[in-house]
């Protein structure tokens, strides 16, 4: 029996599974809010509790860096170890990777059911890969061929600086320099990012903030989903909104591109987490300046960069899956 968890900022997702089954099939599975406990162990406890049967091994997904077995979640306070995790649950052998390490291991085998393709392009057989999610924060993953089969690596690029293209990104990183020591990609290209772009058109004038959207906002604790509906799925869309996730879009397009050239993406960009499928319209079709314009916009690399395949990945359980096939990999 595998246990294996996509373990995130804000939720945690646990399954069972069995090597009849595969990887693919979960024989049980449970979403638990991350914040409601005070370590992964406690979260885990929480759902073994519910379960019968012993556990052979487990693999965790975790979001963030993972190094000699430790890890931390970058946006909670919880201190991972495995040798800890195998003996407060009582697991023979426990696995920590990033969780984009996680959605890596998945990438090569998803299929057209799991993908929405906004840019066709050629791939490259053998191509390296790239993955840029952002959801909470903003992760990074890619995959090289070594021969016989793709390897996943493992990246914190999304914590880079963030690097303006135009005159309204370089004020707005101004902006963002008076309020954090430190100006990544993800303070602008994640969740955590919506409301920074948002405050930044607002104070410096560039829309108006109506008084419902004030009063929404001035009551909700995560910003983010109050912004994304306002622009999403309010008719008609509200104008401060809809400029928040343009220029979130074109961030998000530079960046990947950025990640695209590193690491010679040639045989595919996948974008993870949970916002590129709810925003997939402005990613799919031309919103003023649009995803693949940012993301092909790299002076005399542009040919090369159209060439490349982009997909979304709209499986929400990718992270999760890819959790589990890493733990059969090393029980094999």
């Amino acid at each position: 029996m595998l246990l294996a968890g996509d373990v995130g900022g804000t939720k945690t997702n646990l399954a069972l599974f069995t090597s009849e089954n595969g990887w693919r099939e979960p024989v049980n599975e449970a979403t638990f809010p991350s914040g409601d406990y005070a370590s992964l162990e406690a979260l885990v406890q929480a759902y073994l509790a519910q379960q019968k049967g012993s556990i052979d091994h487990a693999s965790f997904g975790v979001a963030g860096p993972v190094v000699n077995g430790q890890a931390s979640i970058t946006n909670l306070p919880w201190k991972m170890d495995e040798k800890d995790l195998q003996d407060a649950l009582h697991i023979p052998s426990v696995r920590l990777l990033n969780d984009l390490d996680a959605i890596a291991h998945a990438v090569p085998y998803l299929d057209k059911r799991d993908l929405s393709t906004i840019n066709e392009g050629q791939a490259a057989p053998e191509g390296a890969m790239a993955v840029i999610a952002p959801g909470t924060g903003l992760g990074e993953a890619f995959l090289t061929w070594n021969g016989s089969s793709y390897q996943t690596h493992s990246s914190e690029g999304g914590h880079a600086d963030f690097a303006p293209v135009n005159a309204f990104q370089l004020d707005l990183l101004r902006y963002l320099l008076e309020r954090f020591p430190h100006v990544s990609y993800e303070r602008i290209c994640s969740g955590k990012g919506f409301p920074n772009i948002y405050a930044y058109l607002k104070d410096a004038g560039h829309a108006v903030e109506p008084d419902w959207l004030s009063d929404e906002l001035a009551q909700a604790t995560d910003k983010t989903p109050i912004i994304m509906k306002a622009a999403l799925d309010r008719k008609p869309p509200c104008e401060i909104a809809v400029a928040t996730l343009n220029i979130f879009v074109s961030v998000l397009g530079a960046e990947a591109g950025n990640m695209a050239l590193k690491v010679l993406a040639t045989g595919g960009v996948y974008l993870g987490g949970g916002i590129p499928p709810r925003i997939l319209s402005y990613l799919s079709y031309l919103t003023g300046e649009s995803f693949m314009q940012s993301f092909r916009n790299k002076g005399r690399f542009g040919k090369l960069l159209s060439a490349m395949p982009v997909h979304v990945i709209l499986n929400p359980k990718v992270a999760l899956f890819g959790a589990a096939r890493h733990g059969f990999e090393f029980i094999k």
